[in-house]
């Protein structure tokens, strides 16, 4: 009797605590009212987003700061599971993730996989709608939020699903249409027919394609248009962890590699002085100054980025399990000096067959004239880009980036200079030869 009697408290009380949910849920509903279409996500994640474990596989759970949309969970679920696998992992289809930070060359190296020809399909840099989003609503990007949330994002665009994506892109899409993809130009495979749309005249584009007149962005076509791809490739400068990523090496849809893009964090921020001026205002009054604030905010920023950097390569290059066979350290400097070879090294570990249309690109991008060098461009003389950053950044802030990104250079294999005159000495390399798994 006594069991029975527990059984039914136990039972009353779910049933208050679902119809507690319920009423939750009924009165955030209220106040939303967006438009249903087929590919519509059933949540909207403004803050974490985590993966649990389902009947069926790896269902996307709001765990915090959830803005509910007014549609079945467990009709999200299925949908989630059900996710298209255009060309099964067994089939072939490779699924390659470029990971770097900012002013890394990544754009550069992005543009192997961007001029690899007819049957990949590329996409640059999708997390910056999460990313937006995530930093507008909270006021900051958190590493503990946005990792799940990019890892999510990921998953869904190498299975060609971009209802996940949708949700974190302002203003929101129309019928799956939208004018406000970040930087769409960047991505061959979205400016090509069928994706390219009639063009329409007073519809605004900031990121318009480049290479012909294009209409809004199609979503739906996109999706068709990766399906039939043989292979997907995408570049992203926001993942901060690699192991936030292991869920996509086991998942048995995907056929993951992971290139793990680094350069000397000397001229990483000899770079962005340049590239982003008005965020490093804090370092060039630093190169006036008696003292450098090792405490500062900025330069604990430095020291968690070369860190995640750092863990992120010990975790690749020691092969776990889940990464036996699919990760790849590669330095930018040995691709700025050796292009033809270090492509084709990426692509024999990919897996995938060395272009003709790409060995040509290689070609005509790395001897590019002074004028075809700007900050943000893809083509550049790279083998003056290598040494470039010593003749630029005060031996002051060098000192302080050893100081803060010591352990990092010394594992990639990057010399610190002893004094001014080793900086700028031509015939000292500051490079250590190196071999990475």
């Amino acid at each position: 009797m006594r069991v029975k009697y527990a059984v039914s408290v136990i039972f009353i009380l779910a049933l208050v605590i679902i119809e507690k949910e319920n009423n939750i849920i009924s009165k955030v509903s209220d106040k939303l009212s967006p438009k249903l279409t087929p590919l519509t996500p059933l949540l909207r994640p403004t803050a974490s987003v985590s993966s649990t474990q389902g009947h069926n596989g790896s269902v996307l759970s709001i765990i915090s700061q959830t803005e509910i949309l007014p549609y079945r969970v467990n009709n999200f679920a299925q949908s989630v599971q059900e996710s298209p696998s255009p060309v099964s992992a067994a089939g072939g289809r490779k699924h390659i993730l470029l990971l770097a930070t900012t002013r890394t060359g990544s754009s550069f190296v992005g543009e192997f996989f961007n001029q690899q020809g007819s049957n990949m399909f590329y996409l640059f840099e999708p997390l910056w709608h999460v990313e937006r989003m995530l930093t507008v609503e909270s006021g900051g990007t958190n590493a503990t939020v946005a990792g799940p949330a990019y890892r999510d994002v990921l998953r869904q665009l190498f299975l060609c699903d971009f209802s996940l994506l949708e949700s974190f892109i302002e203003p929101p899409p129309q019928e799956h249409v939208t004018s406000f993809l970040f930087r769409r130009e960047s991505s061959q495979s979205l400016c090509e027919d069928p994706i390219c749309t009639p063009f329409v005249k007073k519809e605004f584009e900031r990121y318009h394609c480049r290479s012909r007149r294009c209409g809004p962005l199609n979503l739906t076509l996109a999706s068709h248009s990766c399906m039939q791809k043989q292979h997907l490739a995408i570049k992203s400068v926001r993942v901060r962890q690699l192991e936030t990523l292991r869920p996509l090496a086991e998942d048995p849809r995907l056929d993951m590699k992971f290139i793990q893009l680094v350069r000397d964090p000397r001229a990483v921020l000899a770079s962005r002085m340049v590239a982003f001026s008005s965020k490093y205002k804090n370092w060039k009054r630093w190169v006036t100054d008696r003292d450098v604030p090792v405490d500062d905010n900025e330069v604990r920023k430095l020291k968690g980025n070369c860190d995640n950097i750092r863990l992120s390569a010990e975790i690749g290059l020691k092969q776990p399990a889940w990464l036996r066979g699919r990760y790849m350290l590669v330095r930018y400097e040995d691709i700025a000096r050796f292009p033809m070879s270090k492509a084709a090294d990426m692509y024999n570990f990919t897996g995938l067959p060395f272009s003709s249309k790409l060995e040509e690109w290689i070609l005509k991008s790395t001897q590019a004239s002074k004028e075809m060098t700007g900050v943000y461009s893809t083509q550049k003389n790279s083998s003056e880009q290598v040494e470039k950053w010593r003749f630029s950044i005060p031996f002051k802030l060098v000192q302080l980036v050893e100081k803060v990104c010591g352990p990092a250079m010394t594992l990639f294999g990057y010399r610190f200079a002893e004094n001014k005159e080793m900086l700028t000495d031509k015939s000292v390399s500051l490079i250590e030869e190196k071999t990475f798994l």
